[in-house]
């Protein structure tokens, strides 16, 4: 017989029962494809035969055992232990997360250097250009590819760009979150920044709104000096009004200086002013540029006003800006979200209120009186809801600290210039004015009896805005002495006034020491850096019934073992 080539399959043919020698074979050849699927069937066969015999061998195992629990509950408890597991990992992952933020994990060489490469870069504070806003619009592939890219080579050095984008809002809460100190300036130990600490940022990025405070405190003792040399209440100290008029030139020049530096860091690091702008503290500080304006308008010196009277263009063109800005600002106090008045209230939020009294002044100085009366009731209505805001001390007010700080001369400005708003609009020092002036008295006297509290800060450029409330009591001091002429109120509108020159003085010193001399004016910006944590909706808290899950497993596992040690016990028995 001629045996071929390859390997032959056999098959035997039924043989019929009356021949014994003869019998059929059938010979064919066995193509590869048919050869691989008998080795496939034969492969699964001795598998199910394993899983047969090794399910046989648990059920003998397990009809060994005892018993205790029913199905019902062995699934229950291994759902219960799958909680704890998930549980396990959620806090895994937050560990690892934290390693990897810190850059001494999870990412090795290339986590930290790519950290450090990113915290280096100051352009992520830079004002994006309107041709590089329009080509991130364009959807190209190849855009799309890079995006892929950067995406994947952030996540495996061990940050995310949702959390550290600059170019969306930061909530309200986030600042509150990452921030501590009455004036949300300090970064907290476990907050993670965007830029570098150690090292010295541009001078741009470190310039903060606040320095308008110092054209608040200036342009303020400019009212003060022009109520001091033209007031009969004073007329017997014979002050020049030359004082007046040097005040006046000083704070024109730091206005000008402070505007024209902030302008080119609008120009420059826009992004940067976004972020204070959504600041709960710093954003009451947009309002001040033109706060000093009108304060400058009100102080003007007689040699450049001798009539008295100014143009109505005047009052239009300070209050207009300020007018807008307040619009959008209560606006989110009243529609509520996440800058609701009760959110975001702060000592500072007096300055978007002590305007209106400020602009009905200037209203009145150039003749028109029904405006001013106008802003004295928008005025003294917020003055209200934020003063009842803060005195009730919220808990979701955050930024009132428990020990005293300057910021809380704040609450002094508002009732002094809302009686003085009065006594302008109206021509007299009458009941309500006096009422206004009483509690901006009281609320004075409260502070500096408790003067050592104010001891022990750092000091800030943001001081200087506290020192035009003190200046604006004085101020009112001087118009009650006018109409109560004794000896007893031109000696308080005297003491008063001294303490808030003799403030502004001492400040301005600490100014020239800290900006020429120590070097120390304006530190790094922290405030501005913190990073963005995007939060998907509200904070769950964990189901009620994984909750009870969580609670019988650990139950369940305390009387396994409270029956297995009776079980051993009856069995030593």
């Amino acid at each position: 017989m001629h045996v071929l080539p390859h390997r032959k399959r056999m098959e035997k043919k039924p043989i019929a029962l009356g021949s014994q020698q003869n019998h059929f074979v059938d010979i064919d050849e066995v193509l590869p494809e048919e050869e691989e699927g008998d080795e496939e069937r034969m492969i699964k066969t001795e598998e199910k035969a394993e899983k047969k015999q090794q399910l046989m061998s648990n059920k003998a195992k397990e009809s060994r055992k005892p018993h205790h629990r029913s199905f019902n509950r062995q699934v229950s408890l291994e759902t219960g232990f799958s909680v704890l597991n998930s549980e396990k990992k959620a806090k895994e992952y937050e560990r690892k997360a934290t390693l990897t933020r810190s850059g001494t994990s999870l990412g090795g060489a290339n986590g930290i250097h790519g950290l450090e490469a990113r915290k280096r870069d100051f352009s992520i504070f830079k004002t994006k250009s309107t041709l590089s806003k329009q080509n991130s619009l364009l959807p190209t592939r190849n855009k799309e590819k890079d995006h892929h890219h950067q995406l994947e080579s952030q996540k495996s050095n061990g940050f995310s760009g949702n959390q550290d984008s600059v170019n969306e809002s930061v909530p309200a809460g986030r600042y509150f979150d990452a921030l501590r100190g009455p004036e949300l300036d300090q970064v907290k130990d476990s907050e993670d920044i965007l830029l570098p600490k150690d090292e010295k940022w541009p001078f741009l990025l470190r310039f903060p709104i606040g320095c308008y405070g110092i054209c608040l405190g200036l342009s303020s003792q400019v009212v003060l000096w022009r109520a001091l040399a033209t007031s009969p209440a004073t007329k017997f100290l014979h002050i020049t009004p030359a004082i007046n008029f040097g005040l006046w030139l000083l704070a024109v020049a730091v206005l000008t200086a402070v505007t024209f530096t902030y302008i080119l860091k609008c120009i420059f690091y826009f992004e940067a002013v976004k972020r204070e702008y959504f600041h709960p503290v710093r954003v009451n500080f947009f309002f001040a540029p033109w706060v000093v304006c009108m304060f400058l308008a009100i102080g003007v010196p007689p040699k450049l006003a001798p009539q008295g009277t100014l143009h109505p263009a005047i009052w239009c063109t300070f209050m207009g800006p300020y007018f807008l800005l307040e619009l959008k600002i209560y606006g989110q106090w009243l529609s509520g979200g996440k800058r609701r008045l009760c959110k975001v209230a702060n000592p500072s939020s007096h300055l978007s209120v002590v305007g209106n009294f400020v602009g009905a002044i200037l209203a009145s100085k150039v003749g028109w009186n029904e405006p001013a009366k106008f802003l004295w009731a928008v005025g003294f209505a917020h003055y209200l809801v934020v003063f009842v805001t803060l005195y009730q001390r919220l808990p979701t007010s955050e930024a009132l600290p428990k020990e005293l700080h300057p910021v809380y001369s704040m609450f002094i400005a508002a009732p002094s210039a809302a009686s003085l708003a009065w006594e302008n609009v109206y021509g007299e020092f009458d009941g309500l004015s006096r009422t206004c002036y009483f509690i901006a008295l009281f609320l004075y006297v409260s502070l500096v009896v408790r003067i050592n509290f104010f001891t022990g800060f750092r000091f800030s450029v943001a001081w200087w805005s506290y020192t035009f409330p003190m200046t604006t009591a004085s101020v009112a001091t001087i118009k009650y002495a006018e109409q109560v002429p004794c000896f007893i109120s031109k000696g308080l509108a005297l003491g008063l006034s001294f303490m808030s020159s003799t403030m502004v003085s001492v400040l301005f010193v600490s100014t020239l020491l800290h900006a020429f001399v120590w070097h120390t004016l304006f530190p790094n910006d922290l405030a501005i850096a913190i990073t963005y944590k995007k939060r998907q909706g509200r904070e769950k808290k964990p189901l009620k019934k994984a909750y009870d899950i969580k609670r019988w497993t650990k139950k369940a596992l305390t009387i396994n073992n409270n029956s297995v040690t009776e079980n051993k016990d009856a069995a030593q028995e």
